[in-house]
């Protein structure tokens, strides 16, 4: 059995910084409880006063296997699957371990965490990934990103197929794009602040449910092509 909460339990991966920490930051201000998961906690995350789980690479089956053995028993009613990374291929400067890498952490994490706390998950639970337009195979125009663009498209087709999967639990499944959000994985080269970005998908989070299970999301609310 898990437990029921009066307010709602979101548990955030890749929360030490940029979207993930302000998700934290913006959903604790308005009464959620957040579990922040991260590798290492920042400075900037401790003063949130968040409920912090370290130590976390969502690309260790240990690690993932230690979180779902400490929230044991917990009711999720929203799992973020925000941890990512970004490296910047072109043909002439194929870099064929840091690709695998992405995969490891871009496309089988977010599953891997999913799957590990099925059992934190119940009727009406959400579940979602921070991925990218530059997954879509539709709006590929300017190629290069060979690693992150394939871990974004598949991490799409794994939770389209996750939100199947779950449909028949009352379970829902989103794919969201926040922008080209300035953090420091895009070297603070984006046109949307990291505030604004979390805003935006915290609303799109809120409105979304089981009828729309399944949709790849822009953060200010439009469909996107696959």
């Amino acid at each position: 059995m898990i437990e029921s909460a009066s307010q709602p339990t979101i548990l955030i991966t890749g929360a030490s910084r940029g979207i993930g920490l302000e998700l934290a930051r913006q959903l604790s201000e308005e009464g959620a409880n957040v579990i922040a998961v991260c590798r290492k906690a920042s400075l900037e995350l401790s003063g949130v006063g968040v409920e912090i789980i370290e130590g976390v690479d969502v690309s260790s089956d240990e690690d993932v296997a230690g979180l779902a053995d400490r929230l044991e028993g917990r009711r999720l009613d929203w799992l973020v699957n925000n941890a990512g990374i970004l490296a910047r291929e072109s043909l002439d400067d194929l870099d064929f371990d840091s690709i695998e890498r992405q995969f490891r952490v871009n496309s089988l994490g977010p599953l891997r965490v999913s799957a590990a706390l099925r059992d934190n998950l119940a009727k009406g639970s959400k579940i979602f990934v921070i991925t990218s337009a530059m997954g879509s195979i539709s709006d590929n125009t300017s190629g290069g990103y060979y690693g992150y663009r394939m871990s974004k498209a598949a991490v799409n087709m794994a939770f389209k197929s996750l939100s199947e999967d779950l449909r028949d639990e009352g379970i829902a499944v989103f794919m969201l794009h926040p922008g080209f959000v300035a953090t420091d994985m895009t070297r603070h080269q984006g046109d949307v602040p990291a505030e604004t970005a979390a805003r935006n998908l915290i609303e799109r989070m809120k409105e979304l449910d089981l009828a729309r299970s399944g949709t790849f999301r822009h953060a200010r609310g439009h469909d996107l092509t696959w």
